[in-house]
């Protein structure tokens, strides 16, 4: 095959032969180059589709199967974001029940290494015979959103359990119920007696406690010292008190020991054993009052023998 080029520029006209080999070559070449052009298109398909943004431009460079597919893959990958935002606050809710098991078995006195709670229990058995089947992937959401509903309702269980065990170990400091001296007996108790001054029947609102000047005075219960000062009657008294309108009395005493607004503990020491004010002779005067009224601490006290 010859070719003949004839420019206007120059008089002589260029020819050109090509042979079979020529024209094999060119076609291969062509054929070649178009491969390349179409794998080039299709991986920038696939690999940007889901960024193009012009309607026109993405329906030319996507396929219909391929706009299906990636939006199968999108709508999985967003179940999977919520799944994993889920698995996420599943977590967090573990660590909180681990935390508040080990509350709990503290408050119970059980031993720790009889609940583990940051191992995972132990599991196993025989291999099944029957066939066994794959979660599909809605079984899967289901599952994971009844875990979910599990854990709300145990941390909410064990919450208000935790609460009441706190609550209930609280009240033990709270009640007073420790002996203010240590002593085996009442002087006089609560009640009405003969009046030691007068030698007429009153009503004695505390109970006497008969001990040696200076003996230590301990709080029956923790509270806030609410008075510490002389009283004309009860001599140097201090009151503590444990909330609920509960107060605990303690008079007569040589020496006070703790200030007004005070927090003390139980079985604290907070005064000792005195002389002072109305009184025959060394001695604490207890009273465990309730919004100012009196009532018989044998009630909360252990009774000396």
């Amino acid at each position: 095959m010859n070719i003949i080029f004839i420019s206007n520029k120059s008089e002589r006209a260029r020819k050109i032969t090509l042979t079979r080999t020529h024209i094999t070559l060119l076609i291969g070449a062509f054929l070649l180059v178009t491969v390349i052009l179409a794998l080039s298109l299709n991986f920038f398909s696939l690999r940007y589709a889901d960024r193009i943004d012009t309607p026109v431009l993405r329906a030319v460079l996507v396929s219909p199967q391929e706009e299906r597919h990636q939006e199968i893959q999108t709508h999985l990958q967003d179940n999977l974001n919520i799944m994993a935002s889920k698995l996420g606050q599943m977590q967090a809710q573990l660590l909180r029940l681990d935390a508040l098991g080990e509350r709990l078995t503290e408050s119970a006195g059980i031993k720790s290494r009889d609940l583990l709670f940051n191992e995972v229990p132990g599991q196993g058995g025989a291999h099944p015979d029957l066939t066994s089947e794959e979660l599909t992937f809605g079984e899967f959401s289901h599952k994971l959103h009844e875990l979910s509903n599990m854990l709300d309702e145990r941390t909410d269980k064990l919450g208000a359990l935790d609460s009441l065990l706190r609550h209930e170990r609280l009240t033990k400091y709270v009640i007073p119920s420790e002996m203010p001296v240590e002593t085996d007996w009442y002087s006089s108790g609560y009640g009405y007696r003969i009046d030691p001054f007068t030698g007429k029947r009153a009503f004695h609102e505390g109970v006497d406690f008969s001990a040696e000047i200076g003996t230590p005075i301990k709080a029956a219960a923790g509270g806030v010292v609410v008075y510490s000062d002389h009283h004309s009657e009860y001599g140097n008294m201090i009151e503590v008190d444990h909330g609920d309108d509960l107060v605990s009395r303690y008079a007569h005493a040589s020496k006070r020991l703790v200030k007004l607004g005070q927090v003390v503990l139980q079985g604290q020491k907070i005064a000792e054993v005195g002389n002072t004010g109305r009184s025959t002779g060394a001695h604490l005067h207890f009273e465990i009052r309730h919004k100012d009224k009196s009532l018989n601490p044998s009630r909360f006290l252990k009774k000396p023998n």
